[in-house]
């Protein structure tokens, strides 16, 4: 057996399975039935961003996410929305 690097998302993914877990539990008994409280699992979310985002500092990662979207979307909006038009 070899040495396995953790990946940022390994060292989330307990978070990310009680984030999935309430989001699915929301969507099937709430939101399929037409109640919509969007303030269920924002605590789940906000705790596996976290994770994420520190764990792509540590590794340098976030810098390099953040370049690709700017060469990828260049007509990206100063206010983080994506325009179809080059406005001059």
């Amino acid at each position: 057996m070899g040495f396995v690097k953790s990946s940022p998302a390994s060292q989330c993914a307990d978070l990310r399975t009680a984030y999935h877990d309430c989001f699915n539990r929301w969507f099937s008994e709430r939101f399929s039935k037409g109640q919509c409280d969007k303030e269920e699992c924002v605590a789940e979310w906000e705790k596996y961003r976290a994770c994420l985002a520190e764990n792509l500092k540590e590794k340098h990662l976030r810098n390099i996410l953040l370049e690709a979207e700017e060469s990828y979307f260049p007509n990206k909006g100063h206010d983080g929305s994506r325009s179809c038009y080059n406005h001059q």
